[in-house]
């Protein structure tokens, strides 16, 4: 299976270099970064790109996706798979899937989750829409640059589920944040805020696994300066996303555009640019 892998980001690279460590030969390309060294290195998308039976992509929004792919849809063989793996919005995701067609070529989309350390480890869940038998021709890589990849049913949906999922992320981080922001002015002791907690009804992935107050719980970015494993950046990027599909669709998503705009001020006016998305509890503990 000849594979081509485009965008070799702080994502893209270990998922890449997971595939290589298993014995798959990868062809990388990266418009600004270098190529890991078990890659066979491309000048340009195209060449990445050329007699490909699966194509990877892990872009940073739509905009690029909808470049890559009118470039070098062209250059896959029939019946191959382009597999993006980025976060975008549905309508881009949904396009890419309509121009592969032209070429007899499938589209998954298949967003992720689990961030750089995901990545890093092989540890990923990937949501993925698109055909039945694209999605089962492509689970071997799944299964090497992650833990799970979920069938979320047709193009787009995968893109769906992130958005959902990372609404839903971005809202209980914010209210976890501002627990402890509470707890502290009250004066409980964080560890036995976590311990209460974290064996309690107010169990979540943001307080039991990604616990944002340092030195509590698992080893989490908290512990280390909040150096992003999911930056407050991308954050805001696909809580952006989910009220746009909101706006769209005519959802209510009150909790969603209020988070939104919570990190949006975090981002933006607060310097929470480069920052883990956890770091936002500097808000809510007095430290902005």
């Amino acid at each position: 299976m000849k594979i081509g892998f485009i965008g070799l980001g702080n994502m893209g690279a270990p998922m890449a270099v997971n595939l290589t460590a298993a014995g798959r030969s990868v062809t990388g390309f990266d418009i600004n970064a270098a190529c890991p060294p078990t890659l066979v290195p491309a000048s340009s998308a195209i060449e990445a790109a050329k007699g490909c039976e699966v194509m990877i992509t892990m872009l940073p929004d739509g905009a690029a996706l909808h470049s890559v792919a009118m470039e070098v849809m062209p250059e896959l063989q029939p019946g191959s798979v382009f597999l993006d793996c980025s976060t975008v919005d549905v309508a881009s995701a949904v396009a890419a899937a309509e121009h592969a067609t032209t070429y007899a070529v499938e589209f998954v989309d298949a967003p992720v989750s689990g961030g750089v350390v995901g990545a890093e480890k092989g540890t990923l869940t990937f949501m993925a829409g698109g055909s039945p038998g694209a999605f089962e021709k492509i689970q071997p890589l799944f299964g090497i640059m992650g833990a799970r990849a979920v069938h979320c049913g047709v193009a787009g949906t995968g893109q769906v589920a992130k958005i959902c999922n990372n609404m839903i992320l971005g809202a209980t981080m914010i209210a976890t944040c501002e627990a402890f922001g509470l707890a502290d002015r009250l004066g409980l002791d964080r560890q036995k805020m976590f311990d209460v907690v974290s064996s309690s009804s107010g169990y979540s992935w943001s307080m039991n696994v990604y616990c944002p107050a340092p030195s509590i719980g698992p080893e989490s970015p908290s512990d280390h300066g909040y150096k992003p494993g999911f930056a407050a950046d991308l954050m805001l990027k696909d809580l952006r996303l989910s009220q746009q599909a909101a706006a769209a669709t005519g959802a209510a998503t009150p909790m969603g555009a209020l988070a939104t705009e919570i990190y949006r001020a975090f981002v933006e006016e607060e310097q929470g640019t480069g920052v883990d998305f956890s770091g936002i509890i500097r808000k809510f503990t007095g430290q902005i």
